[in-house]
C-alpha cells in the first residue's frame, strides 16, 4: 500500500521524535511509501508521464497531510503546547539564566524527585499529558472552574474566601504536597502547618512574657501569586517548565460568576494566587516566609524577643522584667521588613498585650500563673476559661436531656482542642463527650 492505512500503523511521539521530529519523519515516510520525489522537469514528460506524475503528488500531498496531522496530534498528546492568555511557557526543556546552579544537588538536598520535562510530571502524578493541560489551563473567562468556593465569616465580620479544589485537581495538589512542597526548607519559628508543632507549641513560646504583640499579615493567600510560587519551584532546582506546570496547578485566580445568555461564566478579578483551601497552599506559605523568618528572628534576637509565626499570625514577646520593651522600635523595624519581603501589616489588626490584662496567642491563654493558682500544674498555653465553661455547661444539659446549638461531634472536638492544651483537665471533658457521643450512638440518648 502507498498511504497511511491502517495497514501500516503510525508510531508514537518517541519514535517521530528520533527520527528528527515531524518534518524530518514524514520525509522518511513518503520515501519509504515511494511516495517521495524531488528535481522531477515535468518539462521532459509526455501527456501519459505527466498525468501519472500528477496522480503521485496528489496522493502524495493526501499522505503528507495524513502524517503530519498524526504527528502533531501525538505532540499534543505529549506536550503541553499552549497553557492559556499571558502565561509564558514553552515546550523546550533547556537552561537559561534563572537556573540555580546544580540543581540536581538541591533537589537530592530536599529528597525532591527529579522532573525533566512536562511528560514526567503528569507520570508521577497519574494523568495524561491533555489532561494536565486541562487542569493548568488559564483562561480570564471561563465556564468552568476546577474549584469549589464559598465564604466564611470572619471574627471582624468580613468574608473570608475558601477555594476548595475538586477531586482530580486536589489529588495532583496532593502529590505535589508530600512530594516537593513539604520538603522545602521551613524556618524553626513557623508553627502552623509543620509536623510536630501547632497552635499550642507557637502559643507555648510566649508563655509569662511581660509584654506580647501580635500583628497580622494583610491578604496573605493572595499577596503570594503565581510568578512568586514559579520562583520558589526555580530554587528548589525545577526548570522553567516545570516551575510554570507547578505554579499553574497551585493557583488560582480570584473569579467572579457571570451569567450571559442563560449561563454562567467564570470572571477573572485578579492575577493567579495561592487558594485558601488547597493543600499545597500551607506548605508553600511556610517556604516563601522562610526569609521573612529569618529576618524576624534576627531582629527579635537583636532586641531581646521572642519570635513565632502561624500562618499569617506573627508575635513577638518581651520577658525581662527589669527592662522596659522597645515597642516602637520593633514595630517600625517589622513594618519595614514585612514590606521587602513582599508582604504587608495589617493596619487594624496589631495587638500589644501587656501582663496585667489577658494575653493570648493563636487563642491560648499564655499569661504567667502564681503560685496560689498552682503554677505547677497549669500549662504555659491554655483554652480561655470562657470556653472551659461553656463546654462544661453543655455537657452538662446533654447529660440531663436538653439539647443545645452544638452537636455531639462539635463538643468532643472541643474536649480534645482542651485536652490537646491541659490533659489534666481536658482527660474527663474528652471522656464525658465521648460517653455521651457513644449514647447517642447506640440510641439510649
Amino acid at each position: 500500500m502507498t498511504d497511511a492505512s491502517p495497514e501500516r500503523a503510525l508510531p508514537p511521539w518517541a519514535e517521530i521524535a528520533e527520527a528528527g521530529g515531524i518534518d524530518a519523519w514524514v520525509v522518511a515516510e513518503l520515501k519509504a511509501r515511494g511516495l517521495w520525489e524531488e528535481g522531477v522537469d515535468t518539462s521532459s514528460l509526455g501527456d501519459r508521464e505527466r498525468k501519472k506524475f500528477k496522480a503521485r503528488r496528489e496522493e502524495e500531498r493526501r499522505v503528507r497531510k495524513q502524517l503530519r496531522r498524526h504527528a502533531w496530534s501525538e505532540f499534543r498528546r505529549n506536550h503541553l503546547v499552549h497553557v492559556g492568555a499571558g502565561v509564558f511557557y514553552h515546550d523546550t526543556a533547556d537552561v537559561d539564566r534563572y537556573d540555580i546552579g546544580d540543581p540536581e544537588t538541591r533537589r537530592q538536598d530536599n529528597a525532591l524527585p527529579k522532573l525533566a520535562h512536562a511528560g514526567d510530571l503528569a507520570k508521577e502524578i497519574g494523568l495524561t499529558v491533555p489532561r494536565l493541560r486541562w487542569l493548568v489551563f488559564h483562561r480570564e473567562v471561563d465556564t468552568g472552574t476546577h474549584y469549589h468556593r464559598w465564604h466564611v465569616p470572619k471574627r471582624d465580620g468580613s468574608l473570608r474566601l475558601i477555594s476548595a479544589p475538586k477531586p482530580q485537581l486536589k489529588a495532583a495538589q496532593r502529590w505535589i504536597a508530600r512530594n516537593i512542597t513539604e520538603h522545602l526548607p521551613v524556618h524553626g519559628a513557623a508553627h502552623g502547618f509543620v509536623p510536630g508543632r501547632s497552635t499550642v507549641t507557637n502559643a507555648a513560646v510566649h508563655a509569662g512574657a511581660e509584654v506580647v504583640i501580635k500583628l497580622d499579615l494583610q491578604g496573605f493567600y493572595p499577596t503570594i501569586t503565581m510568578p512568586r510560587v514559579k520562583g520558589l519551584m526555580r530554587k528548589a532546582g525545577y526548570g522553567e517548565q516545570v516551575a510554570t506546570i507547578l505554579a499553574l496547578l497551585c493557583t488560582e485566580s480570584p473569579r467572579e460568576i457571570i451569567e450571559l445568555n442563560g449561563k454562567a461564566h467564570h470572571v477573572a478579578i485578579g492575577p493567579r494566587s495561592l487558594p485558601q483551601g488547597a493543600p499545597t497552599s500551607p506548605s508553600i506559605t511556610n517556604a516563601l516566609c522562610l526569609r521573612l523568618d529569618r529576618r524576624m528572628q534576627g531582629l527579635a534576637t537583636k532586641l531581646g524577643f521572642r519570635y513565632s509565626r502561624y500562618a499569617d499570625d506573627l508575635t513577638f514577646s518581651w520577658h525581662q522584667a527589669d527592662a522596659d520593651a522597645p515597642v516602637g522600635k520593633l514595630l517600625h523595624r517589622v513594618r519595614s521588613i514585612v514590606g521587602a519581603e513582599g508582604f504587608a501589616v495589617h493596619p487594624a489588626k496589631t495587638r500589644v498585650m501587656r501582663s496585667g490584662r489577658r494575653q493570648k496567642v493563636t487563642g491560648l491563654v499564655v499569661n504567667g500563673v502564681s503560685a496560689a493558682e498552682g503554677a505547677p500544674e497549669v500549662p504555659p498555653a491554655r483554652v480561655p476559661r470562657k470556653l472551659r465553661r461553656m463546654l462544661r455547661a453543655a455537657l452538662h444539659n446533654r447529660t440531663q436531656g436538653k439539647d443545645g446549638p452544638e452537636s455531639l461531634d462539635r463538643l468532643h472536638g472541643f474536649a480534645a482542642y482542651v485536652y490537646m492544651t491541659d490533659p489534666r483537665q481536658g482527660q474527663a471533658l474528652l471522656e464525658r463527650a465521648a460517653a455521651l457521643r457513644e449514647g447517642a450512638a447506640g440510641g439510649t440518648t
